[in-house]
């Protein structure tokens, strides 16, 4: 039989596409082994598809000064040589890697035991974990036009990004008994990232009431981010964290406010739901949420307000704009070349693996 390792880590963007591509793998005839982190997000999410998962020691690498910079190179070399000794005795055909910190230990220790490796980068510009594993890759897919001049030409596919199908298929109806609404008005629905959205979560609390005379509100806040104060208030439903529902309330909504992860707007175009797209702040990350954003714009599938201009106003006057505006939005989605990335991914997969 043939086998393939699965890795990607330390959010839910670097575990979901690997997650999308498991029915179709399976079809193919694979093995699925995945390697993440011992207890990292990625351990949760894959537990529940029976897949065989290998915890290694994992640490990041910073740009910035930190004290853990000092100790996480070793568990990153402990790391290795777990990948390594995983490697030698799984033997798997093939290596695919969503990217993550916890990625970059298996892909070297792949290119060491001589194992073809694919990987996937997400957003506009690689990040340094997917920079590390540049050389030692055969292929590098990706989801934007503009990042196939940051990857080496003969490695690079445009690909987009593979989304879970079962999203395809939700259920209205199912939605709105979860959420306890009535049909009478628009839904949006608002995500936060997995880790939930302070800025976000305020930002939209603050514009509620005004939202709630027009539209009924979906809102996943995040683990710890729920505001008891708003349990009761008629058209609003807030949750932590949906899993198997959230394709029946991506089915419902007619407009999403959202982080702008690259697997969160690709799950949006693939879905054709417009969008009103508020970056996570260059000042907390690399600014790779901004590029995404406004290639996402400049494409005509999203709105975007960046983190520093956003007010009660802007996002009442934008979301409005927005629903208005809506099949202007959708009609450029459905102009997409990128919505088959699975057998495309999967073609990539069966191509190094033959070579």
């Amino acid at each position: 039989m043939k086998r393939i390792i699965l890795t990607g880590g330390g959010t839910a963007g670097h575990v979901t596409p690997n997650i999308a591509l498991l029915p179709r793998l399976k079809e193919l005839g694979y093995d699925i082994q995945y390697i993440g982190s011992y207890n990292g997000i990625e351990k949760e999410l894959i537990e529940p598809f029976g897949i065989p998962y290998h915890g290694i020691s994992s640490g990041k690498l910073r740009r910035y000064f930190s004290m853990k910079n000092f100790s996480d190179p070793f568990r990153v070399l402990k790391g290795f040589s777990e990948a390594n000794k995983l490697i030698r005795d799984l033997k798997p055909d093939v290596i695919f890697s969503k990217g993550g910190f916890v990625s970059v230990p298996v892909v070297l220790a792949g290119k060491k035991n001589k194992v073809p490796v694919v990987i996937h980068e997400s957003d506009m510009t690689p990040g340094l974990a997917n920079k590390l594993s540049l050389p030692s890759a055969a292929k590098v897919c990706c989801n934007f036009p503009e990042t196939l001049e940051h990857l080496p030409a003969d490695k690079a596919v445009l690909t987009g990004s593979p989304i879970r199908q079962e999203l395809l298929s939700g259920n209205k109806i199912a939605a709105l008994d979860l959420c306890g609404f009535s049909a009478d008005k628009p839904v949006i629905l608002v995500i936060g990232g997995s880790l939930g959205s302070v800025v976000v979560n305020n930002a939209v609390r603050l514009a509620l009431p005004d939202l709630l005379e027009q539209f009924h509100v979906i809102h996943l806040c995040g683990k710890g981010k729920l505001d008891a104060s708003l349990n009761n208030v008629e058209g609003y439903a807030q949750f932590e964290y949906i899993k198997s529902e959230l394709r029946d309330i991506f089915a419902l909504a007619d407009v999403v406010i959202s982080r702008a992860g690259a697997n969160a707007i690709c799950e949006l175009l693939a879905l054709r739901k417009p969008n009103l797209l508020i970056p996570l702040s260059a000042n907390a990350s690399r600014g790779d949420q901004i590029l995404n954003a406004r290639s996402f714009e400049r494409q005509g599938f999203s709105v975007v307000i960046e983190e520093e201009e956003l007010s009660k106003e802007l996002l009442l006057e934008s979301v409005r704009d927005l629903y208005a505006n809506r099949d202007t939005y959708m009609s450029a989605m459905r102009k997409s070349t990128l919505q088959n990335s699975i057998e495309t991914i999967t073609n990539i997969i069966e191509e190094v693996r033959k070579k």
